[in-house]
């Protein structure tokens, strides 16, 4: 598990959220439960994304802050791997080759 650092602003139209530390997660949302909800969200997207173009996760800044900010937090990511495993029949494995 990788804890990140979210950040909230609360303006007029709704909670501005970002991640601080993961360049490039940012949402908002009407409150602050729906851009929780949202940002937790694109984490999970954007980590997605950099694993599967082989890009690394960025590591965690536990300095990162914003000056700006309502309210941060700890987000975190926690992956899970799978595997897909297939049965390829002999006969199918013989004719090709």
């Amino acid at each position: 598990m990788l804890t990140y650092k979210a950040m909230y602003k609360f303006l007029d139209e709704g909670v501005h959220a970002e991640v601080l530390d993961f360049p490039g997660v940012i949402t908002c949302g009407d409150n602050l439960a729906e851009a929780r909800r949202y940002l937790s969200s694109a984490l999970v997207d954007m980590a997605e994304t950099n694993l599967l173009q082989g890009e690394p996760l960025p590591q965690p800044d536990p300095d990162a802050t914003d000056p700006d900010a309502d309210l941060e937090e700890p987000i975190h990511l926690l992956l899970t791997a799978a595997s897909r495993v297939v049965v390829v029949p002999e006969e199918a494995v013989r004719e090709t080759a």
